[in-house]
């Protein structure tokens, strides 16, 4: 319901400092208690069925029966309540329930500062310089925790049956073990469905990254109902691509091109890099094939004899590598790096950089789970010239596609 103008100014008829809106008796918190106590009597005379004072109460066998005081904690800071009592015990409010000691809002408030990167205590400290509001530790923790049933159900909810793209990488983290901290992997399928939309598919956590542990993931999708997936676009782990191809026989593995440029320039002194680097793009942006495996002789040719390596890398690569090729354009640029979730895991550092460690497993899970809504709230919006894309796809795999 839309609050007008006029009501507006009859509040801040008397403003003057943003202590008369924002301090201890100021408008909002005093709006807040008026609010939420008129809201209790509104659902007190739904309970009973009659208005206070109405004749129509008598001889109902329920009444009113006075109000208790309670202390509850909003955005506006602690706030005393009167709430109705009834005679007979049944009248439970649905907008401050029986033991809850914060208002709507509250909760949602702690879940979205936990899910941008703040730790316990640095909630627990802007609370209280923001609201004047006292929450502990543990107090966050209880609330944030009650996200791990959704994060399980979450991740066995069913899946499409196709994905054209899958993008699969994987970040580290450090999380306490049987007492000492370790290194973990956290590994993410990124999926796009036949509209063009991102889908995060799930996310799991291991000791390390590898290509056992990938085919277990590709198994779980498979359970999950993704009965196809036309490229699976991966970083240069060995084994992967294997791993892949074992539950998903189909489909095409596309090595991310950025990696595998990573990987060749690590070695090459500063003064040589910049030439290196635009000569594989000559290969990686090559209108064809053909031209591509002209461009790598040639690069071979030029380099072999400083950096042999690299060469030899993109050779034995080069059918995943080269996968990208047998594409149109409006497919290529979106199957040739895996800069989509290369994008998600930046995003994710953002989050986790300022944990040194995380108390356990399920801390990672709950913090991950949280920033990936909150970045997934972004995704509004198909890749960039999907449809063309897809009109491809469709042509292409019309034996494994109906739309």
């Amino acid at each position: 319901m839309p609050v007008s103008d006029q009501l507006i100014d009859q509040l801040l008829a008397d403003y003057e400092s943003p202590q008369d809106l924002l301090g201890e008796q100021g408008i909002l918190r005093q709006l807040t208690k008026k609010l939420a106590e008129r809201a209790l009597e509104a659902e007190m005379e739904l309970h009973l069925g009659y208005a206070k004072h109405d004749a129509a109460g008598f001889n109902t066998g329920n009444s009113r029966n006075g109000k208790s005081r309670k202390s509850v904690r909003s955005i506006h800071g602690d706030i005393e309540l009167e709430t109705p009592r009834d005679r007979n015990g049944s009248f439970e409010p649905k907008l401050i329930k029986k033991g809850e000691k914060q208002l709507g809002g509250f909760d949602e408030r702690i879940v979205s500062l936990y899910a941008r990167g703040m730790s316990t205590r640095d909630i627990q400290a802007h609370f209280e310089e923001t609201y004047g509001v006292e929450v502990s530790p543990t107090f966050i923790s209880q609330i944030t925790n009650a996200v791990l049933d959704e994060v399980k159900a979450w991740q066995l909810r069913p899946l499409a049956p196709v994905y054209p793209i899958v993008y699969l990488d994987c970040l580290v983290v450090r999380s306490r073990d049987s007492g000492s901290i370790q290194n973990k992997s956290v590994y993410l399928a990124l999926g796009v469905n036949t509209d063009g939309e991102k889908e995060l598919l799930g996310l799991w956590i291991a000791q390390t990254e590898g290509a056992k542990f990938w085919l277990s993931v590709m198994n779980e999708l498979k359970n999950r109902g993704v009965e196809d997936i036309f490229i699976a676009c991966v970083d240069g782990l060995k084994g992967f691509p294997d791993a892949i191809e074992a539950v998903y026989p189909k489909t095409q593995v596309q090595l991310c091109i950025v990696h595998q440029i990573r990987n060749s320039l690590r070695f090459v002194s500063w003064k040589e890099r910049k030439a290196v680097a635009a000569d594989l793009k000559t290969i990686y942006g090559a209108a064809t094939l053909q031209q591509a495996e002209l461009a790598l002789e040639q690069f071979a040719k030029t380099w072999d004899k400083q950096h042999p390596s690299i060469s030899k890398s993109w050779r034995e690569n080069w059918t995943r590598l080269s996968v990208f090729f047998d594409y149109p354009p409006e497919i290529r640029k979106v199957i040739y790096t895996t800069n989509a979730i290369e994008s998600l895991n930046a995003s994710l550092r953002q989050v986790t950089k300022t944990r040194r460690s995380f108390p356990s497993d399920d801390a990672v899970l709950k913090l991950l789970y949280l920033a990936l809504h909150q970045i997934a709230k972004k995704w509004t919006m198909p890749l960039r010239d999907w449809k063309p894309a897809m009109t491809q796809f469709m042509i292409m795999y019309s034996d494994r596609v109906s739309l």
